[in-house]
């Protein structure tokens, strides 16, 4: 706990003695089942770990967050979570990130809970990783391995999984290591036993194979996720030429993403309680109130410190985001700390160079959320829209939000099509706002305001402005 003597505003970065030696045990994070009889993966040997963080401003609420956090993403990847420490600390120990007073700690609640993996609530350096294995004799990985692996575990198509594994080799290579001499790969026969010609060197050690193979893996996933952004491309320039209106739906892993596109456009997306269930981006065709059509996609979801080797290999998705007319920016109104969650997605935003693009903030889960947050929510953000995906509260406001940032037609036209050509008639009825449609001998008279594609395929049946006002006289 705080201790009462320092204030949570304190920003000297002093700590008492008492926060200093704390190891802080954080409730409610175990996902330990007192009985197992009626579970079905008795068989299944699921990771037994131990969560530690750091504490390193003076408000222990936001780290407790991001533990729970850590907690469910563990859950996610098929743990079982025994326990979890806070550490209060100015900064990292640069050798074991605890220290090794309390690494030596977390190695005895370590035996006491029969752990065999310890999670990181940080990206740990490759010596850190090594030095806390040595000193709590299990296996240790960071936040950064943990998201990784989720994402292996939920990516299906085939760009998906060649985004994981490229972000997968990028965090692996600077965490290569290797045992000396042992490893030579050149040495061989006598030369073996340190005799004859060869054994003066080490040539070229097993870490060095290593690094070669997976340099050689990333060039060529990079080269065929380009091949397949030459495809994605494709679609959203055939999209652009088309003029259909985009909207894209990101936010928070888990803020109810893929129920909301569901509850617009019956897109049948998967829809489960675990954090990364859907990676793949879905595209679904939508119409406004007035008919206007437009496409709607999902994003893969972000969360706190999401790794940036996954930024990286998953550009080629964001950059959705880049292009949309509107982003709905869906935030879980449950969360223990929603304007958490809009910073975090916003800085992702930021970095794939998306900050210009509309955005229209929904929260969802208000139906589950406290009246209070929302209320707060709606006040920092007076745009916002407050929505329960999973009873459809709120949908009528969030549809008429989007009719009116959607871009409309904004060429005016004036045009008799021939009644032989009704596909064009047909064309404005589905692309195009319509002031009058009048019948006359020589086809159909129309006139309104359409988008320029549209506009420039019926332009060989306009009529002048004088010779449209002496038919209707």
């Amino acid at each position: 706990m705080t201790n009462p003597r320092t204030p949570i505003g304190d920003t000297t970065g002093e700590f008492d003695l008492a926060d200093r030696q704390s190891l802080r045990r954080v409730s409610g994070l175990s996902t330990e089942l007192a009985d197992v009889t009626e579970v079905e993966y008795r068989q299944l040997r699921l990771e037994r770990v131990v969560l530690v963080g750091l504490q390193l401003d003076s408000d222990p609420r936001d780290a407790e967050n991001s533990l729970h956090e850590l907690a469910a993403l563990a859950e996610t990847a098929g743990s079982v979570v025994l326990d979890g420490m806070l550490q209060r600390r100015q900064k990292p120990d640069p050798a074991t990130f605890l220290g090794s007073g309390k690494a030596s700690e977390l190695a005895d609640v370590v035996r006491a809970t029969g752990a065999d993996t310890v999670i990181a609530d940080s990206e740990l350096a490759p010596s850190q990783r090594r030095a806390l294995e040595d000193i709590v004799k299990v296996k240790v990985i960071d936040r950064t391995a943990l998201i990784l692996d989720i994402f292996a575990q939920h990516a299906k198509s085939k760009e998906g999984k060649a985004q994981v594994e490229l972000a997968q080799l990028q965090y692996l290579l600077p965490r290569l290591r290797g045992w000396g001499d042992s490893m030579s790969r050149q040495a061989g026969g006598r030369a073996a036993g340190g005799e004859g010609i060869g054994s003066r060197g080490p040539g070229e050690t097993k870490i060095e194979l290593d690094r070669r193979r997976i340099n050689s893996k990333i060039a060529k996933l990079r080269r065929e996720l380009a091949s397949l952004k030459t495809g994605r491309d494709t679609k959203r320039s055939s999209r652009r030429r088309s003029e259909i209106p985009s909207v894209v739906i990101a936010g928070y892993t888990n803020a109810g993403k893929s129920t909301l596109i569901n509850r617009l456009t019956g897109a049948g997306v998967l829809v489960e309680n675990a954090l990364f269930a859907t990676l793949d981006p879905t595209v679904r065709r939508a119409e406004t109130a007035d008919g206007r059509p437009y496409t709607i996609s999902d994003t893969v979801g972000f969360v706190r410190s999401l790794p940036h080797q996954l930024v990286e290999a998953f550009r080629s998705t964001l950059e959705e985001v880049e292009d949309a007319d509107l982003v709905l920016h869906v935030v879980d109104g449950s969360h223990p700390d929603p304007e958490g969650q809009i910073s975090a997605v916003r800085e992702v935003f930021a970095d794939v160079g998306a900050t210009e693009v509309p955005e229209l903030v929904v929260i969802n889960k208000a139906d589950q959320a406290d009246p209070e947050v929302v209320a707060r929510l709606q006040r920092a953000i007076p745009s916002a829209i407050a929505v329960s995906a999973r009873t459809g509260a709120g949908f009528n406001e969030l549809h008429a939000a989007i009719d009116t940032a959607l871009p409309r037609p904004d060429v005016d036209f004036s045009v008799v099509i021939p009644y032989d050509r009704g596909d064009l008639v047909t064309l404005l009825h589905e692309r195009a706002d319509l002031s009058s449609v009048d019948y006359h001998e020589d086809g159909t008279a129309i006139t309104g305001r359409a988008y320029p594609s549209v506009a420039s395929t019926v332009a060989p049946y306009a009529v002048r402005a004088e010779d449209d006002q002496q038919r209707r006289s």
